[in-house]
């Protein structure tokens, strides 16, 4: 299938377009803190210098170079480097993926609030589109019999990202493991993004990998998220279904055909100390956290804080006369401040609550962003 609908515009990319670079504080951020080319070359020792000063700059295979498949490869169970295609970055890999499972006639289910281009590009494709919306009130949990009261005959693709942009839920283990049983039942795709996998401060909330779990349902993986490095623009499909696989190489051959040498030899190098990488965004994530509670404690009048069960962002509330938007946009053009309002995240399939904001704990050193925010709200 292909786009049946022309594309709106990706409200989060228009905004940060604007203000990203250009306001002081980008308090909204959803990668952890980056590392350097030199900190990653460091992990890496002798070999990876060498590997990367070798490097001959010339076409690398549509599918990936084996080094980095095996690499992505050996954070699954089961998958292996056979069940991995590597694009640019998640947000290829997504573009594609959606086109290739649901068209006209077909039936969807999409989790929101979430990443706008999996709904945005799924109801693009022509199909037939049902929200399943995360209820704050308990917790964005996940409500499996509301979801399967959304299922119908024609239902191909039910679309799920946990932990969650923007609120920063994980689903409780057992409505996962049943959900994926769900749709392998149904026939259904189960497609799970996956990004902030390994950022949960309790090991006991990460969620086994989809593709794992089930032999059609696919895992979206990406560097940008938990390990911090989104500037490699390597991101990944793993599935089992080899089939599927080819259908979408031959779609990546009309974008990206293959990403750029240095990102994949660093991606590797990255992979392969991804425990430790994803423990250093973990404790700076895990130091972050009071910083965040003592702000929003001292600030109980203005907002409801809800730090993030995983991940490095959350979706508190804005309690304010003036609302979310206009909080927002005063701030980053008084206060250069920058948060995501609501209506970024706003969905055309459920409801948004439309007093949140996306605030991103995952960056060192929130201290001065905070001050700046404190001093704004002290007029």
């Amino acid at each position: 299938m292909t786009l049946a609908e022309p594309l709106p515009d990706f409200r989060l990319e228009v905004h940060l377009g604007r203000w990203e670079f250009a306001a002081r504080h980008h308090l909204t951020a959803s990668d952890a803190q980056t590392l350097s080319v030199g900190e990653l070359l460091a992990l890496g020792g002798p070999a990876a210098r060498e590997e990367l000063d070798g490097l001959g700059l010339g076409y690398l295979p549509t599918w990936g170079t084996q080094a980095l498949r095996e690499a992505i490869a050996a954070t699954y169970a089961v998958v292996s480097a056979e069940d991995v295609l590597v694009f640019a970055g998640a947000e290829e890999a997504m573009f594609w993926a959606l086109q290739e499972l649901v068209g006209p006639g077909d039936h969807a289910v999409v989790v929101v609030p979430g990443y706008q281009s999996t709904e945005s590009v799924t109801v693009a494709t022509g199909a037939e589109v049902s929200g399943l919306a995360l209820d704050p009130a308990a917790g964005w949990a996940l409500d499996l019999d509301a979801l399967a009261a959304l299922l119908r005959p024609e239902t191909r693709l039910v679309a799920v990202n946990f932990p969650n942009n923007p609120t920063g839920a994980v689903a409780d283990p057992a409505t996962f493991a049943a959900l994926a049983d769900l749709c392998a039942e149904r026939g259904i795709v189960l497609f799970s993004d996956e990004v902030y996998r390994g950022l949960e401060l309790d090991p006991a909330r990460t969620l086994p990998q989809a593709a794992d779990r089930s032999e059609t349902a696919i895992s979206v993986n990406v560097m940008s998220k938990a390990y911090g490095l989104p500037g490699l623009r390597v991101g990944w499909l793993a599935c089992r279904d080899r089939a599927l696989l080819e259908r979408l190489e031959r779609r990546k051959h009309y974008t990206s055909i293959c990403n750029a040498g240095p990102s994949e030899v660093l991606a590797t190098i990255a992979l392969r100390h991804g425990d430790a990488i994803r423990a250093r965004n973990r404790a700076i994530v895990a130091a972050n956290l009071p910083v965040f509670d003592a702000f929003f404690a001292r600030h109980e009048d203005r907002f409801a804080w809800e730090p993030p069960q995983g991940g490095c962002v959350s979706f508190p509330r804005y309690l304010g006369p003036e609302g979310v938007e206009a909080f927002c946009h005063a701030l980053v053009e008084r206060a250069g401040v920058v948060l995501l309002p609501a209506s970024i995240y706003a969905s055309d399939l459920a409801t948004v609550p439309a007093d949140r904001f996306r605030i991103g704990v995952g960056r060192r050193d929130p201290e001065p962003a905070l001050a700046a925010l404190e001093a704004f709200l002290a007029g």
